[in-house]
């Protein structure tokens, strides 16, 4: 078995507000893990008696996150771009055509970044079970056994079973039910539908040119037209936006004749809810769930999450959910589920930045994070990892201040080159042309203080791209 897993990673997680955000959404964030959970999903289909070579499907936006988080792993996988979000059925294409490349042969096994497995013995014996059918011609969907009547997923209903397996045809998808039907379906012996699914590159290949010509067309325009952009296969972006949004549900599987469905039950959850996190996690003897500095007083059934440097308390609540972040705070009911969507929509026609933007922005060299912002001035952390360097460039509205806080950088203003130590400051006047590099082998930490009238990524002008090593 050679299955080459596809990581399909376009999602905004609103749900998850505000841990959750667009410039950074639940795939990559730590939530009562190490990990996100886009690095365990990672870690999951690393076997190599199993898996290939995975394929990574994600956005522009999310390249430099992805890279780190897979290279804080030590995970080797092709990161395609994608140009504009066009849903699941545009990503399982370019995967198609990227595994055909690969191999005439290839079965492909597509999965959402943003899910969680317990038992991963029993996902990858579930992914060795589905294989013979799905290698034969089958588009097999994981169906989770429910452990309870839920309305949150779509349901499938299994068929007669195939010859030599547990694999069975698929009868039915149905999309969410009321509270009443979902018993019934639970009674019934449905599934609940994970949308993850095995295939024959060949197979997807034929089902997306008869029910999706559209799709295929853009999408295989795209991938040929293609260019590597640093470690990324950055994906031609007029073909692809031809191709229309619609989810690999509706676009395939649920008009081919050719699905199967594999009963599984490995511990599988979308945490797609503040409620679905806490049901997810260890709790204390009261039935709390709490990450970072929190304390409790006669609480029960509640999910504190608070920032490592915030600490948070909560006395006589039953119930709730309570995020803390440095800039923005979330209490609610911990069964609030469409609302956060209604919630977060109200908060960008109010132009509130806190709806999208995380404070943490990640860059090929790093990250920086901002730490407090006033109409004529910014003061950012920055993180430089070892061997980076950030782009030969300048400012015309704007002068910066920089302090070593943690590790050696070398500074150039102007073309002079010198080191800066722990607690050296240096001043960057307006227009100086500057660089930031650190040569050590330990992270470079420093407090960057901006003064001017435009303090926006606008202001800059790089005259040289810094995205790669130190010489």
């Amino acid at each position: 078995m050679n299955i080459i897993p596809v990581i399909m990673c376009g999602g905004a997680g609103t749900r998850l507000w505000p841990a959750s955000r667009e410039s950074m959404p639940k795939q990559f964030i730590t939530l009562f893990a190490k990990h996100s959970m886009f690095q365990q999903t990672m870690m999951r289909v690393v076997a190599e008696e199993l898996f290939g070579k995975p394929i990574v499907v994600t956005s522009a936006d999310f390249r430099f996150v992805v890279a780190e988080q897979l290279s804080q792993i030590g995970i080797d996988a092709e990161i395609v771009l994608e140009p504009q979000r066009r849903d699941s059925c545009a990503a399982v294409a370019v995967a198609t055509v990227l595994g055909l490349k690969r191999d005439e042969n290839a079965v492909l096994l597509a999965l959402a970044s943003d899910h969680a497995v317990t038992d991963i013995d029993g996902f990858r014996g579930a992914c060795r079970e589905a294989f013979s059918a799905a290698d034969s011609g089958k588009i097999v969907t994981f169906g989770v056994v429910p452990d309870k009547p839920s309305t949150a997923y779509g349901y499938l209903r299994p068929g007669p079973a195939l010859a030599g397996g547990k694999v069975r045809e698929l009868s039915q998808f149905v999309e969410k039910p009321d509270a009443a039907t979902a018993k019934k379906y639970l009674e019934q012996g449905y599934l609940w539908n994970s949308g993850n699914f095995l295939f024959r590159a060949t197979t997807m290949r034929d089902e997306l040119q008869r029910l999706q010509p559209e799709v295929w067309s853009a999408v295989s325009a795209s991938v040929g037209g293609a260019i590597r952009d640093l470690d990324f296969l950055r994906l031609e972006a007029s073909a692809f936006v031809k191709a229309p949004r619609i989810s690999i549900d509706y676009a395939v599987m649920e008009h081919t004749d050719k699905s199967a469905v594999l009963a599984v039950d490995f511990g599988w959850s979308d945490l797609g809810s503040w409620d679905a996190i806490w049901a997810h996690v260890p709790h204390d003897e009261a039935g709390n769930a709490l990450s970072g500095p929190c304390e409790v007083l006669g609480v029960k059934n509640t999910l504190v999450q608070s920032d490592e440097k915030i600490l948070t308390t909560v006395v006589g609540l039953n119930d709730i959910v309570v995020v803390t972040m440095p800039d923005a705070v979330l209490v609610a009911s911990r069964k609030v589920g469409d609302e956060m969507k209604v919630l977060v929509e109200r908060l960008k026609a109010a132009e509130r930045p806190q709806a999208t933007a995380h404070r943490r922005i990640y860059r090929p060299w790093g990250f920086y994070e901002s730490i407090n912002l006033g109409e004529r001035h910014q003061v950012k952390r920055i993180i430089v990892n070892p061997g980076q360097r950030l782009s030969l460039q300048k400012h015309f509205h704007r002068s910066e201040h920089w302090v070593v806080v943690k590790g050696i950088g070398e500074i150039t203003i102007n073309g002079e080159v010198r080191l800066l130590r722990e607690n050296e400051s240096t001043y960057i006047p307006i227009e100086a042309v500057h660089r930031l590099s650190n040569p050590g082998k330990t992270p470079l930490e420093l407090i960057e203080v901006q003064v001017g009238s435009y303090l926006g990524e606008d202001d800059i002008v790089r005259i040289e791209d810094g995205y790669n090593r130190v010489p």
